[in-house]
């Protein structure tokens, strides 16, 4: 029964997203804001081959590939697959491809010793990824949707958290582990398919807490989790745009830092912080404001890292602007924007001009026909920044 009902609603989620289900909350004819976001537009994706190569510090020849977050995802899990062979993947239909198709053709390629499935059960996927990687393995494990790792979350944390300051001396760790799971709301989820619970892992110490927001961003941030971090990662998709953000993307081999923010628009009146698919939201009202208000300048500064998270560089930027804005699906209360608030507080409390203020989802389940009214949207970022602006 339960196996009929996952089935039922990974079907529903796989069915094609016409603009109507990616559009804002309270958005209405003749909106000014909350229109869908034209991703062939925005800043915060490499929209042509030079761009790409700049940000990166490439020669100018360097090959690039226009992928989306889904391609970018599954070059990158051949890339470490075929590097290193004490790689696996596995999880709830992954030798199938996914019901998001990130792992489309690796079985075929690899070898069902190294792509395969696992019966239901997530609390026994994170086990034996945690056996796995104690014993010199890479593994990295698929949670279908982050909504079903609940049942995991004592392996996660009572295990592979605690594992490297358990075994003390002895060198003992499991940090070549990496748990993907695709998160966040994409309009008709409802209550078992829209969550974003970053904040519960980033209150444990041993575990890396990562989202991205690009094709380009997560190919380098999971090919150094799988094969670079000596920490387990959490690795968390925004299933949203997985087919709806398309970029160039270097076609090479690369890693991006797993511990620093990234500066995405550099600003001198007021900081924007966010990560993952509000970067977007974040961008078209920064547009919106800036346009409405000659000579403003917003810093828009995306997390990537959410646990450990880079406060050097927020602190700069807000001793800078004065003014700080966090942005984030997930719920208000203690979420991720309540520890960056905070720090902020303690660290810059001199320079601000106005309290921090926070974007987020609100604190409550997520109801299926009012989903789009749950998550931020252009209009609420834009009048939080206005009212910050003008505190």
């Amino acid at each position: 029964m339960i196996l009929s009902r996952r089935i039922a609603s990974v079907s529903r989620l796989l069915k094609p997203l016409d603009q109507s289900q990616i559009r804002h909350a309270s958005q209405a004819t003749g909106a000014q804001l909350n229109k869908p976001v034209d991703f062939k537009k925005t800043a915060v994706l490499h929209q042509s081959q030079a761009s790409v190569r700049t940000a990166f510090g490439l020669p100018q020849d360097a090959p690039v590939d226009m992928l989306n977050l889904h391609g970018a995802i599954n070059s990158s899990l051949h890339h470490a697959l075929k590097t290193d062979e004490s790689v696996i993947l596995f999880g709830e239909d992954v030798a199938f491809g996914g019901v998001f198709r990130c792992s489309k053709g690796l079985a075929d390629e690899f070898g069902t010793s190294r792509v395969f499935n696992t019966p239901l059960t997530e609390q026994g996927i994170a086990g034996f990824a945690i056996g796995c990687a104690a014993e010199g393995m890479k593994p990295v494990a698929e949670i279908q949707f982050a909504d079903y790792v609940y049942p995991a979350f004592d392996q996660l944390v009572n295990e592979a958290a605690k594992f490297r300051f358990r075994e003390g001396g002895t060198g003992g760790n499991c940090g070549n582990l990496v748990v993907r799971m695709p998160c966040g709301s994409v309009g008709h989820g409802g209550l078992y398919h829209s969550q974003s619970p970053e904040s519960l892992f980033t209150h444990i110490p041993g575990l890396r807490v990562i989202m991205p927001r690009s094709p380009s961003q997560a190919k380098g941030l999971l090919i150094a989790s799988i094969l670079q971090s000596k920490d387990p990662v959490i690795f968390m998709e925004p299933k949203i745009l997985y087919r709806t953000v398309e970029e160039f993307t270097p076609r090479d081999s690369y890693t991006l830092p797993l511990d620093k923010a990234d500066v995405v628009k550099k600003g001198k009146d007021l900081t924007v912080i966010s990560y993952g698919q509000p970067m977007y939201l974040c961008s078209a009202a920064i547009d919106a404001l800036e346009k409405e208000i000659k000579g403003l300048s917003i810093e828009l500064i995306d997390l990537r890292a959410i646990y450990p998270w880079d406060r050097a560089t927020i602190m700069e930027s807000v001793n800078k602007t004065g003014r700080a804005v966090v942005v984030h699906e997930s719920m208000y209360n203690a979420g991720v924007g309540a520890e960056v608030a905070a720090s902020i507080q303690e660290s810059a409390f001199l320079r601000l001009e106005a309290p921090v203020a926070r974007v987020t989802g609100w604190s409550t389940h997520c109801g299926l026909i009012f989903e789009k009214f749950n998550v931020p949207d252009v209009t609420r970022i834009y009048d939080t920044m206005k009212r910050t602006l003008e505190y």
